[in-house]
């Protein structure tokens, strides 16, 4: 069964009542489900992990690598900052798709530079929660073209 890893990011523990303005007030235990059923119906399995901690995002891609054939990742601000999360991604030698619930280039020029986007197979951003169910189909998608 083809498995997805779906990486969370730092402050992503937040969701539903951190800035609602900006990430909506559905939290990342709604996500999960929505992307565990939305999975399901498309036989796929999915891990589902958050940490506010690089270290532990960085293991968490190193351990897909022959676990997962695919990961979802929304590293939040680490995105912005993170040489390591790039550096790891390029290692695991397994396809990303960079996520963002918010659309970043709407927001902080700092935000518009992106180190995962460098190694990832694309980005999905601005779509609120439905971004990770668009992500699930694009990985579905890139693994079955490349079968």
């Amino acid at each position: 069964m083809t498995s997805i890893l779906i990486l969370n990011g730092p402050n992503l523990n937040l969701l539903g009542t951190r800035q609602p303005e900006v990430y909506g007030r559905t939290t990342l235990a709604d996500i999960e489900a929505m992307c565990r059923a939305h999975a399901e119906s498309h036989g796929l399995r999915i891990d589902f992990a958050q940490s506010n901690h690089e270290g532990a995002l960085v293991d968490a891609i190193h351990d897909a690598r022959g676990r997962h054939d695919g990961i979802i990742l929304n590293a939040g601000a680490y995105t912005h900052t993170s040489v390591a999360l790039m550096d790891a991604i390029s290692a695991a030698e397994v396809p990303a798709i960079e996520l963002h619930l918010s659309n970043v280039h709407a927001r902080e020029s700092f935000r518009h530079i992106s180190y995962i986007a460098r190694v990832a197979l694309g980005v999905i951003s601005g779509f609120g929660a439905q971004g990770y169910l668009l992500a699930i189909d694009a990985m579905r998608g890139h693994l079955e073209r490349a079968g």
